[in-house]
């Protein structure tokens, strides 16, 4: 039996972009990490989450895992989670190449590039969500 050309050609296309998709990438926190966390907010309190991260400096950050980055600014601990996480980041091959233009500042909304520190090659982008302050509790 021969099929006709066309509805093949699309049947193939169809599958094939079937097959190329991924599914989400769903925020699973480990027990490390959630231990990391825990232990770095330990005595301290969530407030409103703020837009962008002041006097931004890169020595003051730790990476937990590839859905939280901690920022440390004197007695104050910034958590971001990244729009649908940083995949790779948490792994420690990867690391954070952030461009700033005109600003000392991190923003919601600012991307930042992974590369891989073996070879030099990009491994994607993150997109930063807000920053939450934690102030030690009084």
């Amino acid at each position: 039996m021969k099929l006709p050309v066309f509805p093949t050609i699309a049947l193939g296309g169809a599958v094939l972009i079937i097959g190329c998709s991924t599914a989400p990438y769903d925020e699973v926190r480990s027990p490390k990490a959630q231990q990391e966390l825990a232990r770095a907010l330990v005595g301290r309190s969530a407030q409103p989450p703020i837009s962008c991260l002041p006097n931004y400096r890169t020595t003051q950050m730790e990476v937990i895992d590839d859905w939280t980055i901690l920022y440390r600014d004197g007695g104050t601990t910034y958590v971001q989670n990244p729009r649908g996480g940083c995949r790779g980041l948490g792994n420690g091959v990867y690391t954070m190449v952030t461009r700033q233009f005109g600003t000392n500042q991190l923003c919601d909304g600012d991307f930042s590039q992974l590369v891989d520190l073996r070879n030099g090659m990009g491994g994607g982008a993150c997109v930063f969500g807000p920053f939450t302050p934690y102030t030690r509790m009084r």
